[in-house]
């Protein structure tokens, strides 16, 4: 249980305080983001936007591969979440399952050929819906935004 002293000084402060305003802000701008995204990549791509977010995760990572445990903490899901996210990309060949040769007990998951050509494809189309919902925002504006997402995200 959180102690009261724990708590920011405007915890007293009624719902519509700034600070719950932009929370509630930041959740619907989420969903609408999410539900463009969805439907862009899906009419293009035929992927969802959390398939898009695992492969980018993938491709971004050392070798392309990562433990299935640091793929669910990446993206803020449960392990059982990511393996079921996983089994249809590995089933139309965008991602495989490779074994640790010094441990058997670890697998990672690992970005093929064709997945990181569709994320580097399907990355165009997340910059043209983000730059189409955002505007023209200033770099200041977007860095401090991104700042304080970090900040809600625990800095990741």
């Amino acid at each position: 249980m959180t102690d009261q002293n724990d708590l920011p000084a405007d915890a007293d402060a009624p719902l519509d305080s700034p600070t719950s305003e932009f929370c509630l802000r930041m959740a619907r701008a989420w969903a609408a983001l999410s539900r463009r995204l969805d439907s862009s990549l899906g009419s293009l791509h035929g992927i969802s936007f959390v398939d898009y977010q695992l492969l980018l995760s993938l491709q971004r990572a050392p070798g392309g591969r990562l433990r299935r445990v640091d793929l669910a903490e990446a993206l803020g899901l449960t392990a059982s979440g990511v393996t079921r996210s996983l089994l249809p990309l590995e089933k139309i060949g965008l991602v495989g399952r490779q074994s640790d040769p010094r441990d058997a007990r670890v697998g990672y998951a690992i970005i093929t050929p064709t997945g990181s050509e569709l994320v580097t494809n399907a990355s165009v189309v997340v910059h043209n819906v983000s730059r189409m919902l955002l505007g023209a925002p200033s770099r200041a504006q977007v860095e401090a935004t991104s700042a304080l997402l970090a900040q809600l995200g625990n800095g990741k």
